[in-house]
């Protein structure tokens, strides 16, 4: 007797209030960084090519470079919008808060750094606006008002909070309803197979209540999730360091054992495979991966076309248990 598994559907473009992106965000924080100018166009050429549109920045990449200081993705990013002249065929998300002259979420901070994501940008608009980090020294009706304002001048389509907590994220959607500002309609946490508690719980439970989508990053965990780091092996990249840490976990070697097996399953890499859970879990509309060479890439946007059986979904969710 043969036995059938239901297969979760691959997924499909979901939309962030008004915007619909596609399956992967593309990280950008290599650009300017790791990735040089040429080939950071590449990769976001081949990116567009291959069915993307969602794009993740923020103004204080790449600031803990020597030398840099801080908005070099978006000026890549801008460069290579005004090349390309397609600015309306992408969606733009960066990010408010962090920047080492423009620290906080002061009304004047917002204000002040999103003038300047814009020109770095090189558009009139940003498709959604994140607060990096919550600053806790802000009452949120102060923030929220703000981001309003630039909703109601055309700055900002819409808006999404990073790094909160889950009751500071319910306090901003109170107040947005009760005052009939701009509502956050995204969530970028830290979440993937290695570290699920980052938002699984009470976070996860704010998002599901309120209808927000989550866009989790370290997607790959540094890179862990490719399955390059191995035991008594070594990789030459920047992130290697903290990669490298999740191999000395029970948890960390379960999860490559079970993405090994489901990769093989279907003939796919395992970044493709670790990037499909996290694409099925709840209120997740997209992971942000980024790619620093064009090799990097294709694995990446095969998420798109890859159906994990509820069976491959569990024996991954209890690996990384």
């Amino acid at each position: 007797m043969t036995v059938t598994h239901a297969q979760s559907s691959a997924p499909t473009p979901k939309p962030l209030g008004s915007l619909s992106v596609s399956p992967l965000c593309l990280g950008g924080n290599v650009f300017g960084w790791t990735a040089d100018e040429a080939e950071s166009f590449a990769v976001l050429d081949a990116y567009v090519a291959g069915g993307g549109n969602f794009i993740d920045t923020a103004d204080v990449y790449s600031a803990w470079v020597p030398g840099n200081k801080g908005g070099e993705s978006e000026t890549v990013i801008g460069n290579w919008l005004a090349a390309r002249g397609n600015r309306d065929e992408v969606v733009i998300a960066t990010k408010v808060g962090a920047h080492p002259d423009h620290k906080g979420l002061s009304a004047a901070t917002v204000k002040t750094a999103v003038d300047l994501s814009l020109s770095r940008l090189r558009t009139d608009y940003i498709d959604l606006y994140y607060t990096h980090y919550d600053d806790e020294s802000v009452e949120v009706g102060e923030f929220l008002t703000a981001l309003d304002d630039l909703v109601r001048a055309g700055k900002v389509r819409e808006i999404a909070a990073s790094n909160i907590s889950a009751q500071r994220l319910q306090e901003s959607l109170d107040f947005s309803a009760r005052e009939g500002v701009a509502r956050y309609v995204a969530l970028q946490p830290h979440y993937n197979l290695v570290s699920r508690d980052t938002y699984e719980g009470e976070l996860a439970d704010v998002a599901a209540r309120n209808g927000i989508a989550a866009v989790p990053y370290y997607a790959l965990a540094s890179g862990f999730l490719t399955g390059k780091y191995r035991p008594g092996g070594s990789v030459d990249s920047a992130r290697s360091g903290k990669a490298a840490e999740y191999l000395e976990t029970d948890r960390g070697r379960r999860v490559l054992q079970a993405l090994d097996t489901v990769a093989a399953a279907h003939d796919a890499e395992l970044p493709t495979v670790a990037l499909a859970w996290l694409a099925a879990q709840p209120t997740v509309a997209a992971p942000i991966a980024s790619a620093r060479t064009l090799a990097q890439l294709p694995s990446l946007l095969a998420v798109a076309d890859l159906a994990l059986t509820d069976v491959e979904l569990a024996l991954l969710t209890q690996a990384s248990a």
